[in-house]
């Protein structure tokens, strides 16, 4: 028996436990196979998990957070490093608009957030409302969209301000703007948060096979 199943590939061996057994974490995982082939290195099983992670065949989850509440899901830095970038060039782009002088060099640090806040901030805050997981687009793809996205969103935003009172100018367009990109950013926060709270409470399971 012992030769038939050091004859089993570890990746194969990875998949049948999983599917078999089901465990909750890789670690529980890595305990099971290692009850059928002692040998295998912790290395090596992780290798293992990431080939078949990369070739799709198995599907991993974020581990669960410690959370207790949105405003504790929000001092997770990591989790939210996109929100507050968003923030920042936001915040960074009135303030040029509005303080810094409109000449040489200051003018150009204008140019620069400008053109992030109004071809890349909308797009992204739409794409992680839309793909709260993270795990649904690759980064060309999230990268194609966020740019896709904003340079259809921003040309709407003027088209809707053109029928108001205020016109197309630049007070409105920087405050129509930042309002939407801030308020769909903070809703993609809250689908992100709702979606930690279940992995938290076991309602995600942290890896899945795929047939």
């Amino acid at each position: 028996m012992k030769a038939n199943r050091t004859e089993i590939p570890l990746k194969e061996l990875i998949l049948q436990r999983a599917r078999a057994e089901n465990p909750r974490t890789v670690k529980d995982l890595l305990q099971i196979v290692k009850t059928r082939r002692p040998e295998v290195s912790e290395h090596e099983f992780l290798d293992a998990v990431r080939e078949l992670k990369e070739n799709g065949t198995l599907e991993l989850e974020l581990p669960a957070l410690k959370i207790n509440s949105y405003s504790s899901y929000l001092k997770l830095w990591e989790e939210n490093a996109w929100f507050y970038l968003v923030l920042l060039v936001a915040v960074t782009t009135v303030l040029t608009i509005y303080i810094l002088p409109s000449t040489y060099p200051a003018v150009i640090l204008r140019w620069v957030v400008g053109s992030a806040f109004v071809l890349f901030l909308p797009g992204l805050a739409v794409v992680y409302a839309l793909f709260p997981e993270g795990k649904e687009l690759d980064s060309i793809e999230r990268i194609a969209l966020t740019i896709g996205l904003s340079l259809a969103i921003t040309p709407l935003i003027g088209l809707v301000l053109n029928y108001t009172p205020w016109g197309i100018r630049l007070n409105p367009i920087v405050a129509s703007l930042s309002t939407f990109t801030l308020a769909i950013a903070t809703a993609a926060t809250f689908r992100r948060y709702k979606i930690a709270v279940k992995r938290h409470h076991g309602e995600l399971e942290t890896f899945r096979t795929v047939p």
